[in-house]
C-alpha cells in the first residue's frame, strides 16, 4: 500500500543562467510521488528529467515554485540543513560507476564510507551493516573486491547498496543502467523492485529508456520541462506484477492536464494531421473532445479534387470528455 505523497512538487522552474545565456530546464513542472511508490521518469536528452531528480536529491535549488521532500520545503533549507537533509533523508545512485565506488576501497569499504558520517555505529556494526547490504543486493560474495574487479552490473549493485547504507526515505537513481547491457540492466532493475517491495523503499528512477514501463507500476513522460503525459499499470495487473514480468499492455496511458486545463499534444502526432502551425481546431463530439486540423482557407485551398481538405478534416484526436479531469483524476484515454 501507498503511503501519503513523499515529494510534492507544483509549477517547478528551474533557470540557468551564464554570463550569455538563459536556459529555461524546468517550466512549470506538477509532479507528486507516493511514499513507497517504485516509478520511472522518461523523456529525452535535454527534457528536465535530471533536472528534477538533482533537485529532489538537494545537488541543485529550485529557482520558482513548490517543492517538499518528506515534509520539507527545499526552498527554505539553509546550508547546514540541506546537508542533513542529503545525509539522512536521500539515496542517490549515479550512471558513473567512478562516483558511486572509491577504486581503492573492497566493496565492504565502501558500503561503509557513508555510516561513518553520521555516527552512532562502532566499527564492528558498520561492516555487520554493510555485509547485510551487500547480500540483499546479491553482492555478498564480492564483499572483499576492489572496483577493478567488478564487472559494470556488480558496481552498479554495490552502488545500491552504498546509497542504502543511511536508511534514506527514497532512493534516486540516474540512468542506472545506462552503461550495461540489457540483461544486466533487468537484473539491477529486478534489484529495485526486491527493494521497494521488501522495504517498503520509494524508488524514483529517471532514464530515456521507455521500456522501463515493464518493472515499474508508474511511468511519468516529461517534455520540454513539463510533465507530458502518464502510464499507470491496471488495476486488474497491480497485484500480479511478479508474476507476469509485465508489459506494455498492462498499462493504461494518459495525457497530463496542467491546472490551468493545458495537455501537450506529442509532435509527431500534429505531424500526422497535416498541422504546421499553432492553431488546432477543437470540438465536443458525441460526449467526446475532438482536436483537428484547422480547414484550410479558401483561397488558400490547393487545385485539384479537395482531398487535401477532406483529409485536414478527417484527421483527428479523440480524447472522451467524461474521463477528462484536472490533475490528480483520469485524464482522456486516447490523444488530449
Amino acid at each position: 500500500m501507498l503511503g501519503e505523497d513523499i515529494v510534492i512538487c507544483e509549477n517547478l522552474v528551474k533557470i540557468y543562467k551564464t554570463k550569455d545565456l538563459e536556459v529555461l530546464a524546468l517550466q512549470g513542472l506538477e509532479l507528486n510521488i507516493a511514499a513507497g511508490e517504485l516509478m520511472a521518469i522518461i523523456g529525452n536528452s535535454g527534457s528536465g528529467k535530471s533536472t528534477f531528480l538533482n533537485m529532489v536529491g538537494g545537488l541543485d535549488r529550485p529557482s520558482a515554485g513548490k517543492l517538499t521532500v518528506d515534509g520539507k520545503n527545499l526552498f527554505k533549507l539553509n546550508e547546514k540543513e540541506l546537508v542533513e537533509y542529503k545525509r539522512n533523508t536521500v539515496g542517490f545512485v549515479w550512471q558513473n560507476n567512478a562516483r558511486n565506488l572509491l577504486p581503492y576501497l573492497s566493496a565492504c569499504q565502501n558500503v561503509q564510507m557513508p555510516m561513518r558520517f553520521t555516527g552512532g555505529k562502532n566499527e564492528r556494526q558498520r561492516r555487520e551493516r554493510a555485509l547485510e547490504l551487500l547480500e540483499m543486493v546479491g553482492m555478498g560474495h564480492k564483499k572483499d573486491s576492489r572496483l577493478s574487479q567488478l564487472s559494470g552490473g556488480e558496481q552498479q549493485r554495490i552502488a545500491i547498496a552504498i546509497a542504502l547504507a543511511n536508511d534514506p526515505k527514497i532512493l534516486l537513481a540516474d540512468e542506472p543502467t545506462g552503461s550495461v547491457d540489457t540483461k544486466t540492466g533487468n537484473y539491477i532493475l529486478d534489484v529495485f523492485r526486491d527493494l521497494n517491495k521488501n522495504l517498503g523503499l520509494t524508488i524514483v528512477i529517471v532514464t530515456h529508456d521507455r521500456m522501463l514501463s515493464k518493472k515499474v507500476s508508474r511511468v511519468v513522460a516529461i517534455r520540454d520541462g513539463k510533465t507530458s503525459s502518464e502510464m499507470i499499470v491496471k488495476q486488474s495487473y497491480a497485484d500480479r506484477l511478479d508474476s507476469i514480468g509485465m508489459f506494455e499492455e498492462a498499462h493504461d496511458e494518459y495525457a497530463v492536464l496542467d491546472k490551468a486545463g493545458r495537455v501537450q499534444i506529442p509532435r509527431e502526432f500534429l505531424e500526422s494531421l497535416g498541422v504546421s502551425g499553432n492553431k488546432v481546431r477543437m470540438e465536443i463530439e458525441d460526449g467526446k473532445i475532438v482536436i483537428s486540423a484547422p480547414e484550410e482557407e479558401p483561397d488558400k485551398e490547393p487545385a485539384g479534387d479537395g482531398t487535401g481538405k477532406q483529409r485536414a478534416k478527417q484527421g483527428r484526436i479523440r480524447g472522451t470528455k467524461e474521463k477528462a479531469a484536472p490533475p490528480g483524476g483520469k485524464e482522456p484515454e486516447e490523444g488530449a
